[in-house]
């Protein structure tokens, strides 16, 4: 479950982030602070994400071992 919270957070700011961009192309400088905050944000999720994939990963080798031996 924690892993499909991140992924909706993930999208989430990544969306938040795309409406300032044509606001930054246009010269607003609050914009583009927004975006480095926001890319800042994203870095430290993605890793988060990424762990959390690698669980799901090795969780479903785990299942599939089981199911063998069965």
């Amino acid at each position: 479950m924690a892993f499909l919270q991140t992924t909706d957070e993930l999208v989430k700011l990544l969306e938040e982030t795309l409406e300032d961009v044509p606001k930054m192309l246009k010269g607003n400088k609050t914009a583009a602070q927004r975006i480095r905050t926001k890319t800042v944000k994203i870095a430290k999720i993605a890793k988060v994400w990424r762990k959390e994939s690698l669980e799901q990963e090795r969780k479903k080798i785990v299942r599939k071992k089981k199911k063998r031996r069965l």
